[in-house]
């Protein structure tokens, strides 16, 4: 009784903090510009424009790199690589390997606990309870190392299996694991390719990366529909 009033008083706080943060951007017009001026930066798909971006920052522009990463984590559903890029390029490849894979196990582990703290009833109005059901039985059956496959694939949304993670019985620790070893090769790759490349290589290389991570997205919106749709059939059948 004692850890099922402490769930829902946790779930309680994320939605009252949830719905804090969405009338401040709504009704807060600095903090709505702000967030629209993060937003077009990172959707530019242009690494010049996000370093330019954290460097106005000055000696605070680790701190907003940081929070940028959590931001595109758990808000935008953008390549994270293009701040990985930044990073490599403003502060050097391992120090920006550095930055960058403890910011996104930050975002990662925000992740887990907004969908653990929400449940699965919100997340299956969205997912479909066909999708969610093929997700956690996967994890079960595989546990960590199903994360960190999942994390050691560069087309696999870094920020999807958080959140699908964050669903399952999955216990944290392992979680956190599997997640920073996982994340570790991808951000040393990233951090290492971004501080070398430069003007046209660079541009087409992203360029390549984007469509890449577009078309995964657009497989697994697909993927999540077919299942919705099929599992929606499944229910009108029985009924």
């Amino acid at each position: 009784m004692e850890k099922t009033n402490r769930r829902s008083l946790i779930r309680l706080i994320v939605l009252l903090v949830l719905i804090l943060l969405c009338l401040t951007y709504f009704f807060v017009p600095t903090v709505n510009n702000y967030v629209n001026e993060i937003s077009a930066v990172l959707g530019s798909a242009n690494v010049d424009a996000v370093v330019e971006f954290i460097r106005s920052y000055g000696p605070y522009a680790m701190i907003v790199s940081f929070l940028l990463m959590v931001f595109q984590s758990v808000l935008a559903p953008l390549p994270a690589f293009l701040i990985t890029f930044a990073n490599a390029a403003i502060f050097g490849w391992w120090q920006g390997a550095i930055l960058s894979w403890t910011s996104a196990m930050a975002g990662a582990v925000l992740c887990f606990y907004i969908a653990r703290a929400l449940g699965r009833d919100t997340v299956e109005k969205y997912a479909g309870r066909g999708a969610l059901a093929s997700v956690e039985g996967y994890f079960e059956k595989y546990g960590s190392r199903t994360i960190l496959i999942c994390r050691l694939l560069p087309f696999v949304s870094f920020d999807a299996v958080s959140y699908f993670a964050g669903l399952t019985p999955i216990k944290f620790l392992p979680f956190l694991v599997a997640t920073g070893i996982g994340q570790l090769p991808a951000t040393i790759i990233y951090s290492y390719v971004g501080g070398m490349l430069t003007g046209g290589v660079k541009y087409f290389v992203t360029a390549l990366l984007c469509i890449f991570a577009l078309s995964i997205t657009v497989m697994i919106i697909k993927r999540m529909y077919n299942d919705h749709q099929a599992a929606k059939a499944q229910k009108e059948n029985h009924e």
